[in-house]
């Protein structure tokens, strides 16, 4: 409300002699910045690839646009969704086994959003393999508020999900997802008409579940992709990783963690908020710390609130290589603490553990360990993944996938 444009200056895929712009497969939430820039006497500004005489739809319309001007080449756009399904470690898909055993299939989860990295690309490529042993086709994972994800075709291939609203596109799947009409959101042109408002909306109230990763977490469950010497960009993770209390519609999956969280007769359900991280990172630098960095970065920028990503009252679950903890369950702050400490690994946060009060969080199934799940580690392979390489995504979409030349090594 109080920020609207003066000037808006955006990219287009085409414009025609009237003015009328068409955007592509990447409409995000362009249409909204231009409404709100052209309904307040502001200057629209749009760069465009090229000119037809007739655009295969409109998305911005000719009397909301100032001026066009022809780019000397076309826009570039990073591949931000697309990984590598060969650098996905054995780790990564024994913690993918037991988020989808451990909590997709006992919460029912159906309606959600995966955050970016290889280790939800993990589980995406066990669904066609490891999740359909376990009889979960049909019961989890058939409708995302998602980025169209590489590492998604097995599974929409194999009949797992049944639809995806996108954010934006990724490079190399226009020609998959116009092919996939019964999945993703096109056009009667074939292209896909994203948009990133609508979609940060449905992940915020109708999603039951969103599960990514982080660089750093606190022993109040506080996780932050902003440390020291490194401050990368939340992306949409504040708003899919709250627990909006507007909501109103029901769902098993958001009824059951209700009443995890608030007992039998909880009159309101819950938000399943999964942070998936393996203990440490690069370099070895421990995920779990008893202060995030933001405290840090608050102070030396002067801010009023340090840039912390998800607050931990939001956080539901935490998944690492040593288990699970359910912080639904947790019905004090020691608890949570030590719940916490408890999948925390080697670090000197989880060394400091109370190494009783964590038998005894186990023991009410708190914390849950490969074995308390009925895993083996020593299954989990790679063998597991629907695809363990790019080449084996492009064979999955019928050659449909395009990679980018970069992810190509055939």
């Amino acid at each position: 409300m109080d920020l609207t444009p003066n000037v808006a200056l955006i990219a287009a895929q085409a414009a025609d002699a009237e003015g009328n712009l068409y955007l592509g497969p990447n409409t995000e939430d362009t249409p909204a910045i231009v409404e709100a820039t052209a309904f307040k006497g502001g200057i629209v500004i749009a760069q465009v690839n090229e000119r037809l005489e007739k655009l295969p739809r409109v998305d911005v319309p000719a009397d909301w646009v100032d001026f066009t001007v022809l780019a000397p080449k076309p826009n570039y756009i990073e591949p931000l969704f697309t990984r590598d399904p060969a650098q996905i470690t054995e780790v990564q898909v024994l913690m993918a086994m037991m988020a989808i055993k451990g909590i997709y299939a006992e919460y029912g989860v159906t309606r959600l959003n995966h955050g970016i990295g290889f280790d939800t690309a993990a589980i995406e490529l066990l669904l066609p393999t490891y999740a359909a042993d376990l009889g979960l086709k049909g019961k989890i994972c058939t409708h995302w508020a998602l980025n169209p994800h590489p590492t998604l075709i097995p599974a929409i291939e194999s009949g797992f999900v049944e639809s995806v609203h996108c954010f934006g596109s990724e490079v190399g799947m226009d020609p998959y997802i116009s092919a996939r009409s019964d999945v993703f959101f096109t056009g009667a042109d074939g292209s896909m008409r994203s948009n990133r408002a609508f979609s940060q909306t449905a992940g915020l109230y109708a999603c039951d579940m969103f599960i990514g990763s982080t660089l750093q977490m606190d022993m109040a469950g506080n996780s932050s992709t902003a440390t020291l010497g490194r401050i990368t960009g939340f992306g949409g993770a504040p708003n899919m990783g709250s627990d909006p209390h507007g909501r109103r519609h029901a769902s098993p999956a958001w009824l059951k963690a209700g009443r995890e969280a608030y007992g039998p007769n909880a009159i309101r359900g819950r938000k399943l908020v999964v942070q998936m991280v393996e203990t440490f990172r690069e370099h070895m630098a421990p995920v779990f710390v008893e202060e995030l960095d933001a405290w840090k970065l608050q102070k030396s920028m002067g801010a009023e609130l340090p840039p912390i990503m998800i607050y931990g009252d939001d956080v539901s679950h935490i998944v690492t290589e040593e288990g699970i903890a359910n912080l639904l369950l947790c019905r004090t702050p020691e608890e949570r603490e030590q719940a916490i400490r408890g999948v925390a690994g080697f670090t000197p946060v989880g060394m400091a553990r109370d190494k009783a009060m964590v038998e005894n969080l186990r023991d009410r199934g708190i914390v849950r360990r490969p074995e308390d799940l009925g895993i083996d580690p020593r299954l989990a392979t790679r063998d597991l993944l629907a695809a363990r390489s790019v080449k084996d995504l492009v064979r999955w979409s019928g050659g449909l996938y395009a990679p980018p030349s970069r992810f190509r090594n055939w």
